[in-house]
């Protein structure tokens, strides 16, 4: 029977304590392969929560399922802050580029509605406005109407998607 544990972890910082090692020791596998595993996978995620799901086969084989940490923790750690602003209509704590933007977008691809950069920009760059982050030194509100007018076509052209 294959077993699932889902936890989150502390990107590339996972331990063999709580939550995981408890939940993995009873699966008869090497915990700290896995361990050294998921932390490799997570790297990119370094102080972040990321959702973790180990799957552990009949077999003894391991698989590794990484999410993505929220938009807002992304938002965070991309803007250089630790925490969004309290009053976000009045205060402004950070502000991200439009590369920055479309970065965050294609980590969180498989979570968003959009189909296009465009879009999944727009709903990325939704969350800054309620954290007090602004996008080019504009409001996000704003930027999404310069980029519904195309003034970051050029940009946004070197952007993979």
């Amino acid at each position: 029977m294959t077993s699932i544990v889902e936890a989150l972890v502390s990107g590339g910082k996972a331990t063999p304590g709580p939550p995981l090692g408890p939940a993995l020791g009873p699966l008869g596998i090497n915990i700290k392969e896995v361990i050294d595993m998921i932390n490799q996978k997570t790297a990119d995620y370094n102080g972040m929560q990321v959702p973790v799901k180990v799957i552990v086969a009949d077999d003894k084989s391991v698989t590794i399922e990484v999410g993505t940490p929220p938009t807002s923790a992304l938002l965070l750690q991309e803007a250089g802050i630790s925490k969004g602003s309290s009053k976000p209509n009045l205060e402004k704590v950070g502000n991200i580029t439009v590369e920055q933007a479309a970065k965050i977008a294609r980590m969180k691809r498989e979570s968003l509605l959009a189909y296009d950069l465009k879009p999944a920009i727009k709903e990325v760059t939704g969350t800054a406005v309620v954290m007090g982050i602004t996008v080019d030194g504009l409001d996000p509100r704003d930027f999404h109407k310069n980029l519904d007018e195309g003034k970051y076509d050029s940009i946004l052209d070197k952007e993979d998607w």
